[in-house]
C-alpha cells in the first residue's frame, strides 16, 4: 500500500424529490373574481388623452414652424428693401448728385476758394466773387448711377404738377424743362450762434 492516507469523499446525498404542490380544484359553482371595469376605463381614457395631447402638440409645433417660415420670408423681404433704400441713399449722397443739385438751385463753383484758419482767425487766400458759367459744372468724374435720378428742381416741378392734377412736370410751351425758381434775398442759410 502506499504511504499516503486514503482520501475519502463525503458521500453525496440526494435531496428527496419535491412533491408537486397540490391545490384543490375550483368547484364548478364558485365564481372567479372578474377584473374591475373601472381599471380598463381609466387605462383606455389615459391612452386616449395621451394621444390627443400628442396630436395637439404636433399641430402647435407645425403651426409655429409655418409662422416662423413666414417671419423669415418677411425678414428677407425687409432686408432687400433696406438694401435697396441704402443704395438709393448712397446714390443721392454722391458728390456728383449734390453738385448737380446745387447748380440747379443757382449755386456756382468758386475757382479760388478761401479758407479761415481757426487757430488765429486769419483768412487764407484772396476772396473774389464766383462767376458762374453755363458749362462750369460739367462732371469731371461721371456717375452712371445717378443718370435717371431727377434733380431737386425737377422733383419740385413734378410735385407741383401732380398737386394740380396734371401728373407730369410743368414745362414751358417749347418743350424745354422749366427753369429753376429765382432766388430772392439770397440763398437760405441756417441761423447759427
Amino acid at each position: 500500500m502506499s504511504a499516503l492516507p486514503a482520501q475519502t469523499r463525503p458521500a453525496r446525498r440526494r435531496a428527496p424529490a419535491a412533491a408537486p404542490r397540490l391545490r384543490p380544484a375550483p368547484e364548478p359553482g364558485a365564481r372567479r373574481a372578474r377584473p374591475r371595469l373601472a381599471y380598463a376605463v381609466v387605462a383606455l381614457a389615459s391612452i386616449g388623452a395621451i394621444a390627443v395631447v400628442q396630436l395637439l402638440l404636433s399641430i402647435a409645433m407645425t403651426q409655429g414652424a409655418y409662422e416662423m417660415d413666414e417671419q423669415l420670408l418677411r425678414q428677407a423681404q425687409l432686408q432687400r428693401e433696406q438694401q435697396k433704400l441704402s443704395d438709393d441713399l448712397d446714390r443721392l449722397e454722391s458728390p456728383q448728385f449734390l453738385a448737380a443739385n446745387a447748380e440747379a438751385l443757382g449755386m456756382v463753383p468758386n475757382g479760388a476758394p478761401v479758407y479761415l484758419r481757426l487757430s488765429d482767425g486769419a483768412v487764407v487766400g484772396d476772396p473774389t466773387a464766383a462767376a458762374g458759367t453755363a458749362t462750369s459744372s460739367a462732371a469731371l468724374v461721371p456717375n452712371a448711377l445717378i443718370d435717371g435720378v431727377p434733380l431737386v428742381t425737377e422733383q419740385a416741378a413734378g410735385e407741383t404738377a401732380k398737386e394740380k392734377g396734371g401728373g407730369k412736370p410743368a414745362t414751358p410751351a417749347d418743350g424745354a424743362p422749366a427753369a429753376p425758381p429765382a432766388l430772392t434775398g439770397g440763398l437760405p442759410t441756417p441761423a447759427t450762434h
